[in-house]
């Protein structure tokens, strides 16, 4: 069983199927609880979710009924054994009684979190072993098709930011391989999809140069500058802007990359983040 919030809400049976609640505050009510396993949410937090600042009179009866629906639900689709009960009442309000790797943000979490702890100690395949593991549960924006009150929101804004990183903490590894050339298509990709995130900029004009395309990478170059003049009113940072000096000033393959923005260094005996059973292989 899985339960999938990386892109459109999804819940995977212990059969293999995928079952997408149909009604919009199920779906919305499932994902906040599916987001803080084996916690109470209180009613009022529900409440505050589905309605914000303006709830109806009769709010505690909607959230009672549509919690018995998603029960209901739950157990009429056959999600998991009938001896597993999984949307549980608990004071002060109800909780999802499954295990963090059986929510894929979760799962996801711990992959990039064990990446950032292999990198940093000194292992960078086995760091790429998990980015792939964890950028692989990507299937589009988290909660794509949920509405979000203001937990969900903030939630989806925290997985997103931790993707960044991951894609990040991807183009440092291949960097460190000396993969340059490969990294070209999905620079391109990141700076199309990121516009303002400079530091993929700066990462797509470098491996341009060290790729012998020094024209692009100038080009690069004037692209973010005119971007960047004209949707802030900023010049690149003086990281870039040395760059483009290193590039113009270049007689040979001595370009210095831009600074990475690598994890902290591990602590002395620090033991790796826990890491999260196997998910279910997700199609899309």
């Amino acid at each position: 069983m899985q339960f999938n919030l990386i892109g459109p809400f999804e819940i995977t049976t212990d059969d293999g199927r995928d079952l997408a609640p149909g009604a919009p505050r199920i779906r919305q009510l499932l994902a906040l609880m599916a987001l803080q396993p084996r916690e109470p949410l209180s009613t009022g937090a529900l409440v505050q979710e589905l309605w914000g600042d303006d709830p109806p009179p009769s709010a505690l009866k909607i959230v009672h009924t549509h919690v018995s629906q998603a029960r209901r639900l739950l157990a009429d689709e056959a999600v998991t054994s009938p001896a597993r009960d999984l949307l549980l009442t608990r004071a002060p309000g109800y909780l999802l009684q499954i295990n963090d790797d059986e929510v894929d943000v979760m799962s996801f979490e711990g992959f990039v979190k064990r990446a950032q702890w292999e990198f940093a100690d000194g292992t960078p395949g086995r760091a790429a072993d998990f980015l792939t593991r964890a950028l692989g549960l990507w299937r589009g924006p988290v909660l794509g098709d949920v509405a979000a009150g203001p937990a969900l929101a903030g939630w989806s804004a925290r997985v997103e930011e931790l993707r960044i990183r991951a894609l990040e903490l991807h183009v440092e590894v291949e960097n460190h391989f000396g993969r340059h050339r490969e990294l070209l298509p999905e620079l391109r990709t990141l700076v199309n999809d990121y516009p303002l995130h400079e530091w993929f900029h700066g990462q797509l004009i470098s491996a341009l140069h060290r790729s012998g395309r020094r024209g692009e990478a100038l080009e690069a170059y004037g692209n973010l500058y005119r971007l960047l003049k004209s949707e802030l009113g900023l010049a690149p940072s003086p990281d870039v802007r040395r760059l483009q000096t290193e590039i113009l000033n270049a007689t040979g393959d001595d370009l210095t990359p831009v600074p990475r923005r690598g994890p902290a260094p591990a602590r002395p005996g620090l033991p790796p983040p826990r890491l999260p059973a196997p998910v279910p292989a997700i199609a899309g």
